[in-house]
């Protein structure tokens, strides 16, 4: 069975698409005849996704830029407009572990870069998108990157969770403002997802509990979560707004487990 090419002509901005889900999406759109911007921090990373996608026949370009910046949001949209003359959909995935530590741990510091990227940077993101999308006059869609964390905690998350858990609230407040324009913004939260963070972050020891308690008895593929942001931003959920979807294999349902 061939490919659907559902997003042949559509131009897709994919934040912090060098690794992880973030690439994974980036390829599945190409995939499915998007034309795909693909925007992260690090030259290497985004290099690599672009040659990738081109390999396969795709359309994809780089774009240098870091959201926590304002200057560099602005120039994000505008340099993506200007190369593929337009942008139908937007993949906000950058983002930052940050520190994590008992709250006495933390300093303002740690608190500025975490709300600063996650949080300031993503809505930064949004609203660019948005007012280009409205100035098109063709609507949209927009999805983020949140996260299990935002339903949820582990020890030492607080900023993390914080950070997420304004972007589930975020994105309800923008489908109220946006979808008269037929802008469509929703966010997919991820769980447990074996993505180098993930491994950076865990030795097999810690990973053993996350699996134990997921009723799928296993950690995700970014593949999977990007098949949830593909979704999203498909005609297939044209009647879907100021969600938070997420995928994380049953991990955040609440109770006793054996």
């Amino acid at each position: 069975m061939s490919t659907p090419q559902d997003f042949a002509q559509k131009v897709v901005l994919v934040t912090g698409g060098g690794t992880g889900i973030g690439k994974a999406a980036a390829m599945q759109f190409a995939r499915r005849g998007a034309r795909v911007a693909i925007a992260a921090r690090r030259p290497e990373v985004l290099e690599q996704t672009v040659a990738e996608i081109q390999a396969a026949g795709g359309d994809a370009a780089e774009f240098r830029a870091d959201i926590a910046l304002a200057s560099d949001v602005e120039s994000l949209i505008a340099s993506v407009v200007e190369r593929y003359g337009q942008l139908d959909i937007a993949f906000n995935n950058a983002g930052i572990m940050g520190k994590w530590g008992l709250s006495e741990s933390l300093t303002v510091e740690d608190f500025d870069q975490a709300i600063g990227i996650n949080l300031r940077g993503t809505w930064l993101c949004c609203q660019a998108e948005i007012a280009q999308m409205a100035k098109q006059q063709t609507g949209g869609a927009i999805v983020n990157t949140s996260s299990w964390l935002a339903h949820g905690a582990l020890e030492g998350s607080t900023l993390y969770s914080l950070s997420k858990a304004g972007l589930d609230n975020m994105v309800r407040a923008l489908a109220l403002e946006t979808s008269r324009q037929g802008i469509r913004i929703n966010n997919v939260n991820p769980g447990v997802i074996d993505t180098d963070m993930y491994r950076q972050n865990t030795d097999e020891a810690s990973r053993k509990p996350f699996i134990a308690h997921t009723p799928m008895s296993r950690v995700g593929s970014p593949e999977e979560v990007a098949e949830a942001v593909v979704w999203l931003s498909s005609d297939a959920s044209r009647f879907v707004t100021g969600q938070n979807l997420l995928v994380d294999g049953g991990y955040t349902i609440p109770g006793n487990r054996v």
